[in-house]
């Protein structure tokens, strides 16, 4: 067994604390706690089914969706992903900015979801795709950048630092390479097809959100 968790870029840290990336952890923890005590009629009531969304129903379902995880394992492996990525990215755009990349990064992973599976009725549900645009970004801003990261061998731990360009793109290979796959999340999943869809949306995406100055700022 083994594995490797991305923690923090060591190679800046953002000029203001990431309020809007603490937020969004935030309001993922809340309506987890909610989903634990909702249940199995919670989840399916706001995950995103393709197939009524494709039929004009429960549209809203797009964004409430991003919120929902699977499990323990599933909301804090996004957070903690969410965290290391979030906070640089955050800085170069801007509060407001940042949080309307991250909520349409989201939407658009759901829909290319949606779009790839249109009559399907399974649950599409996590913050995966939204936190793959947010990669998308970090990779084009900030290529050279060391992530501290967790390398995890058997029992064996230690810290390393692996360039954002390599560990970004291995991950985004991964999912290209797992596309039409769905992971086990509760009573559905999320498919690879959303993260590769919110990373290129990212990468594409993100000059468009960012403010050139606070980009410089942080060199």
């Amino acid at each position: 067994m083994g594995g490797l968790v991305p923690l923090n870029d060591a190679s800046r840290r953002p000029l203001n604390f990431p309020i809007a990336t603490a937020a969004i952890i935030l309001a993922n923890f809340v309506v987890f706690l909610s989903e634990l005590n909702g249940g199995d009629a919670f989840v399916l009531k706001w995950s995103a089914i393709p197939a009524n969304i494709t039929s004009g129903h429960h549209r809203i379902t797009l964004l409430t969706a991003m919120f929902l995880h699977g499990g323990w394992l599933h909301i804090l492996g996004n957070m903690v992903f969410l965290w290391a990525f979030g906070p640089e990215i955050e800085d170069s755009m801007g509060r407001l900015r940042y949080l309307v990349f991250y909520l349409a990064g989201g939407l658009v992973a759901m829909l290319a979801q949606v779009a790839v599976s249109p009559g399907s009725t399974v649950p599409n549900l996590g913050a995966s795709g939204a936190i793959a645009a947010v990669m998308g970004a970090f990779l084009v801003t900030y290529p050279k950048d060391k992530i501290r990261s967790l390398l995890i061998i058997f029992i064996f731990v230690r810290v390393t630092m692996i360039p954002a360009a390599l560990l970004i793109g291995v991950w985004f290979l991964l999912q290209l390479s797992n596309l039409g796959g769905v992971a086990s999340a509760k009573t559905g999943g999320v498919a690879y097809v959303a993260h590769v869809a919110g990373a290129i949306f990212g990468a594409i995406t993100a000059r468009f959100f960012q403010n050139s100055r606070r980009v410089a700022a942080q060199a």
